[in-house]
């Protein structure tokens, strides 16, 4: 669902739910984050969240651990610890279930190499497979990762390269070369927990995992809640191997129309930025990096605990907008 359809069918339940009411709902259906965090007391909060999707690639035990890791990330965008897991099935009656054998083995070893433990789960009939979890974590209130809190002079760190959601639709369509899926596989299946624990390291301001909005929808989301601009760099950004030449080829998802439509109108490309790699911007990602607005002075603290992050822009005052500039 698109990020304005998904604002609409929401609005009845912020009406339902004011947060005045839940004082110990600390992040909730009343502002645009990562997962739901409720106070338990002082020391302790839970950290809940669920994800799934159907496959974006062919092997199930990569579906699954990919799957997996695309939920689990949630719970490091907050700064927690993952605890439990329940598994979300659908899987047609008439598929062989040795491959429904696979998705849950690839990612039941995910949640463990997470520290976690699949406690459970629930199936449905459909005619598309589709896998992913409910997970349920823990976090000290007051250490509560979120995408507001980004302050003018942090610099923007991103931990994963970009591109998985042309890969994935290449593959779909048959022009993906093997080498360049085995890594983006590779991406997709990393855990962000090890990013996570750099950000804590580095006193992170804010942070997301860059997923279905793209990079500029999620950027948005970070810079509305913080009351602040991003400005990104071009030419600081990592692609995936093969992303540019398939997103020249059109192999472009169709949730990257949708994160135009709606978070257009905030996004300020200058430097005439060529369409192709704005729309590779717009172009939503699975199981993508997190985005840290970190302060300079502690940037080289982030990078001892995660040598994959890098430097993609800063923070400018602002309240939302986004400028994109092709040379720095």
């Amino acid at each position: 669902m698109g990020p304005g359809d998904l604002a609409h069918v929401l609005e009845p339940l912020r009406d339902i739910f004011k947060p005045e009411d839940y004082p110990d709902l600390l992040v909730g259906l009343d502002r645009a984050d990562d997962a739901a965090v409720y106070r338990l007391n002082d020391q302790q909060a839970i950290v809940t969240t669920t994800d799934f999707f159907p496959p974006v690639v062919d092997d199930p035990y990569d579906f699954g651990a990919i799957a997996a890791a695309n939920a689990l990330s949630d719970i490091y965008a907050m700064g927690g610890k993952v605890l439990f897991a329940i598994n979300l099935v659908a899987f047609p009656d008439d598929l062989d279930k040795s491959i429904l054998r696979e998705i849950l083995r690839g990612g039941a070893e995910k949640v463990a190499e997470a520290g976690g433990v699949i406690a459970g789960g629930h199936s449905v009939t459909d005619k598309e497979p589709k896998y992913g979890l409910a997970v349920t974590g823990l976090v000290d209130p007051a250490q509560v990762k979120t995408k507001g809190g980004a302050q003018p002079g942090d610099l923007l760190l991103l931990t994963k390269p970009l591109g998985v959601g042309v890969v994935t639709t290449a593959l779909k369509r048959g022009i993906a070369r093997t080498e360049d899926v085995a890594t983006a596989v590779t991406s997709m299946k990393t855990l962000n927990k090890q990013a996570a624990a750099a950000a804590h390291k580095a006193q992170a301001h804010a942070m997301t995992d860059i997923t279905g909005f793209g990079l500029l929808g999620h950027a948005h989301e970070m810079a509305h809640l913080g009351q602040v601009g991003f400005r990104f760099f071009l030419d600081s950004l990592l692609w995936l191997p093969g992303a540019v030449q398939y997103g020249e080829a059109g192999a472009f998802p169709g949730g990257m129309a949708r994160n135009l439509d709606y978070f257009g109108q905030w996004v300020t490309f200058v430097d005439d930025i060529p369409l192709l790699m704005q729309d590779m911007l717009w172009t939503p990602e699975t199981s993508g990096g997190l985005l840290t607005a970190v302060p300079p002075t502690h940037v080289d603290a982030f990078r001892q605990l995660c040598d994959t992050a890098v430097i993609i822009g800063d923070v400018i005052p602002g309240n939302g907008e986004i400028i994109v500039i092709g040379n720095q």
